[in-house]
């Protein structure tokens, strides 16, 4: 994995300066007071974000609870008939608790969440967890959602197989894992997120070890996202195959579930 350092603008106030070199500490990160090129954290007086130096118009990557997509989603999305809480089982329950072990920019969690999921993250990049944290910090002081993401939507950061193997909090009901794909495909979508994260993490080399760990701890059951060509994690067929139009969930149900 590449050394991404976190940085600030050349016009950056002392303030501004320790501020980034407090993130820098917290995740294990180098700061550099000046960086020209390659990806870099960029650490802003709102927020913090990821870069392509050498791509100045391929846009910044930011974890933003409240975008207008999300919001959108949160409000109009379909709420439990959605595609991901039917994968999960929501239906019928008021809230489900759900390890999300490979957790990303966390919008899947988020939607979760905004169903009433109590989501507990895992994020093994410190880049990406960097980012994640973030948004949760200024989520938790959004007017809209400062009255339930703290209290649904935690992040670990660590490996997720020896976390699985080894999980300390509560038992979730649900395990779920969207390890990355590479994606082939050059659409206007993939490019500035995928792109980015392709260069920064690469495909998922260990998913496959994922599933084993996940399947031992989940109480009810453990949902995949996948690509809809990719082949099954672990080459282990499910019970359930949920299919989209671009992605489909893989459900194995937990046979001695209640």
């Amino acid at each position: 994995m590449p050394d991404i350092p976190v940085t600030v603008s050349q016009s950056a106030s002392p303030e501004l300066i320790l501020q980034a070199q407090q993130t820098a500490a917290k995740w294990g990160l180098s700061y550099s007071a000046f960086v020209d090129s390659g990806l870099a954290l960029i650490q802003q007086l709102s927020h913090l974000e990821l870069r392509q130096l050498n791509e100045p118009k391929v846009g910044a990557v930011i974890v933003d609870f409240t975008s207008d997509a999300l919001t959108f989603r949160r409000l109009h999305g379909g709420g439990k008939k959605e595609s991901i809480a039917k994968a999960i089982g929501l239906k019928g329950h008021d809230s489900l608790h759900v390890l999300d072990a490979t957790a990303g920019l966390g919008r899947d969690a988020f939607v979760l969440a905004s169903l009433g999921c109590v989501v507990d993250m895992i994020e093994r990049s410190p880049v990406v967890a960097a980012l994640l944290q973030d948004g949760l910090d200024r989520a938790a002081v959004d007017h809209q959602l400062s009255s339930w993401i703290p209290d649904r939507m935690q992040l670990c950061h660590g490996v997720a197989t020896d976390l699985l193997n080894n999980w300390q909090g509560t038992t979730p009901d649900v395990v779920y894992l969207d390890p990355m794909f590479p994606h082939r495909k050059k659409s206007a979508a993939v490019k500035k997120e995928m792109r980015i994260f392709q260069q920064l993490l690469g495909p998922d080399e260990d998913a496959d070890l994922l599933l084993e760990p996940a399947l031992l701890l989940a109480k009810k059951r453990v949902v995949v996202k996948r690509p809809s060509g990719a082949p099954f994690l672990a080459g282990k067929k499910p019970q359930i195959e949920m299919l989209g139009k671009a992605n489909r969930f893989d459900v194995y149900l937990i046979q001695n579930a209640n």
